[in-house]
Formats: structure tokens, sequence, C-alpha cells
């Protein structure tokens, strides 16, 4: 399998890439969560694609093994959105399918929103969050659902802004064990990829935690315009997804040219927890 990796030149630094895989089919970019997570957990299970395909990966700027730089007025959803934009420019992909999960699908959605990019195949949203409203209402009804004392000790932290504890941590991963990854242990593949994330851009643009928005995130809606996405178009989430299957189902309703499909024994990370169907999936909706 041919592979071949980098970095390109992006507005604010280099960003690092990783593309291989083999066969005639239109390459399938893929953008990773966060904001400032990394592309391996992703790359665990998608890079069997690349029998098909050539399957490109980059870690966005600020994680990963790209260029970390601590300017903080670089992290804002138009520089990701032209970072995409130089790496396909970079890569000559002028013609590719899009995957993204989680803010990935935010990447996404506004890339081919505001941009209009000609050249785009199709797109997968994977476990999308393209309301943050509606993101925050699912994850206020699944902390509901959580222990008294949990949610006691988040209600707690969040008031007072002493969200950097141990204690907030832990009551965290009563909500991250349900929602965002089921396997117990953690794969390796996601604890070395905590480690190698950016958290300053995680609560600069997020917050906290996945279920306390803060950042300039918070306000982030396309669901007025998700009507303009016109190419063939995929909305994947897991049963207990943070992304829920009620919200994922709605941004489907919006978008004409579009499927929906929900992994069943999955929460937020269905490409580690049910890697078999999830590529199953990508690889059936794939059909160029």
């Amino acid at each position: 399998m041919r592979h071949t990796e980098g970095y390109i030149e992006v507005p604010g630094g280099k960003v690092w890439y990783s593309s291989a895989g083999e066969g005639g089919g239109t390459p399938l970019l893929v953008l990773h969560g966060g904001p400032g997570n990394t592309h391996d957990p992703l790359k665990a299970a998608l890079h069997m694609l690349g029998d098909q395909r050539p399957v490109i990966f980059y870690d966005q700027l600020g994680g990963g093994n790209s260029d970390r730089p601590e300017d903080a007025s670089l992290w804002h959803t138009e520089r990701f959105i032209d970072e995409l934009a130089c790496v396909r420019e970079a890569l000559g992909l002028d013609e590719v399918h899009i995957l993204g999960h989680s803010w990935g699908t935010m990447l996404a959605a506004s890339y081919l929103i505001e941009r209009k990019p000609t050249g785009v195949r199709s797109v997968i949203f994977s476990s999308p969050c393209l309301s943050a409203a509606r993101w925050k209402e699912d994850a206020d009804r699944f902390l509901a659902e959580l222990p008294d004392e949990v949610q006691a000790v988040i209600a707690r932290s969040e008031e007072q802004g002493t969200t950097n504890t141990d204690e907030y941590r832990d009551a965290m991963k009563e909500y991250y064990k349900r929602h965002v990854c089921r396997i117990d242990p953690l794969p390796a593949v996601m604890l070395e990829s905590r480690g190698k994330a950016n958290k300053d851009i995680y609560m600069s643009m997020w917050g906290p935690s996945e279920f306390c928005p803060t950042g300039s995130l918070k306000t982030y809606d396309v669901t007025p315009r998700l009507h303009e996405i016109n190419v063939p178009s995929l909305f994947l989430c897991g049963r207990y997804d943070e992304a829920a299957p009620e919200s994922t189902f709605y941004y489907h309703s919006l978008v004409p040219r579009s499927d929906f499909q929900v992994l069943e024994n999955s929460s937020h990370v269905g490409y580690l927890e049910e890697p078999d169907e999830y590529v199953r999936i990508v690889r059936g909706f794939l059909t160029s």
C-alpha cells in the first residue's frame, strides 16, 4: 500500500499529513474531532478503506504531529476552513470525499456552506455537532440520567468555575463511559491521542468538557443553512452517542441528498467500538 507523509504550510504554521492507499477510488479526506485532538483514533479503523482509495489524515494545527503555535487568535473556525482548503490544494485533491467526525463535522459543514467548493463528491457527518445549543440540550438530558452525586459535583464545579479538578474529571468519566466510549478499559490509541492533543484549543473553542460548551463554538448553528449542502451526504452516529440519534436524524432531514445510519452498539467513537460495521457502512456509501 502506497504511503506518503509530510508537512503542509497553512495559516499559522505547518500541519502534518499522512496518505495511504491504493486503487483508483476518489481520495477520502478525514477531519478529526476536538478541536485540538489528533487523527490517530480515526486512522485505527479508516486505514482499512485504503484497499480501494487513498485515505488522507492530517492533524489540525496545534495538535498531534503538527506545529503548536501559542497564538490564541488562530483558534477560530474560519482559520481551520482556510487550513482545510490549503490541504486540498497542496495535495492536489481536485476530486475528494470528506469525512468529518464530531468537531470535524462543524468544519466540513462550514466549508461546504461558506466556500461552496468544487470537486467534493460526498460528505460523511460522523457523530455530528451542527448546533451547539441542540448538543447542550441533549447533554443536559444525558446528565440527568447520571447518579445524583455525580450530577451534584458537575453542577457545583461548573457554577464555581472549578472544572480543573480531579473531582470534576472523575465525574466527567461517568458521562464519557456512557456517551463517548463504552469500551473498558479505553483503547490504547485514545489514551495516546489524548497525550498529543491540545487542551488550550479545546478550552478556547469548546469548553471544559463535552457537556459544557463555554468557548467560541457555543453559539455555533448551521441548521438554517444545511439545505445548501447539495452533495450526497451520510449522517452516522451511535445509539448511545452524545451526538444523539434524534439530533443526527434531524440534521439528516435538512439535507436533501442524505442517508442516515445508527451503530446499535456504539456511543461517540463507533469507529473504535464497532470498527468493522463502521467501515462497512462508510465503504458502502463511497461508491466512486
